[in-house]
């Protein structure tokens, strides 16, 4: 019988941005969308990688003084890699407005209201230390905000983001300074919630 074992590398890469990079103005600027994904997200890429090729050096060597440092930048840089990624894909120059079909009947089934998702979701987003999300629990088989703090630190086990809001400063001080309200408001502007019904259709069907 043959076995499927994992790569010792997930060879991480950053993809372009599904929209130019100018195109979430006046939500997001044109330069504050260059640094976060060209520098940014690029360096949890970069960290991703390194640490992938640390771990596997160590096996090979049978020496794992480095290991559990490597470890940890794997979740680290992973987490932000991944949580990038989803960022991305959730906003669109066309977004804004608000949930319909599936995905709103499940937000008001488990908040009462698109409303009552809304101002719980920004009050996440105004607490968290680096992201606030949306995410399908499959133990509860229901939604959930969640504030996570520096990528991987708050997350709930087991739990699929559909929605991320990375509100760390670099996402926002050049253009708004300390108004964090007035960047979360701007981002519901640009929020693609085709995009985000998606996420939320592809983690059910697996999972239910």
């Amino acid at each position: 019988m043959e076995v499927t074992t994992m790569s010792e590398f997930s060879n991480p890469e950053l993809d372009p941005l599904p929209y130019d990079y100018d195109a979430l103005e006046p939500s997001i600027s044109e330069q504050v969308l260059t640094w976060h994904h060209d520098t940014h997200h690029q360096g949890y890429v970069n960290g991703l990688e390194s640490a992938e090729e640390t771990l596997a050096e160590n096996r090979e060597a049978g020496e794992f003084g480095s290991s559990g440092s490597a470890i940890r930048n794997v979740t680290h840089n992973g987490s932000g890699h991944y949580l990038h990624t989803l960022f991305w894909e959730n906003m669109d120059p066309n977004g804004g407005g608000e949930p319909e079909g599936d995905l709103l009947a499940r937000i008001e089934e488990d908040f009462g209201s698109y409303e009552g998702w809304k101002g719980e979701f920004e009050a996440a987003a105004g607490a968290a230390g680096g992201w606030a999300l949306l995410v399908y629990d499959p133990v509860a088989e229901q939604l959930r905000n969640v504030v996570v703090d520096k990528h991987d630190q708050g997350a709930l086990w087991g739990s699929h983001p559909i929605l991320a809001l990375d509100v760390w400063e670099h996402s926002y001080y050049y253009d708004y300074g300390p108004a964090r309200g007035d960047f979360i408001s701007g981002f519901f502007d640009v929020v693609d919630w085709d995009n985000v019904a998606q996420q939320y259709e592809n983690v059910v069907s697996r999972v239910e």
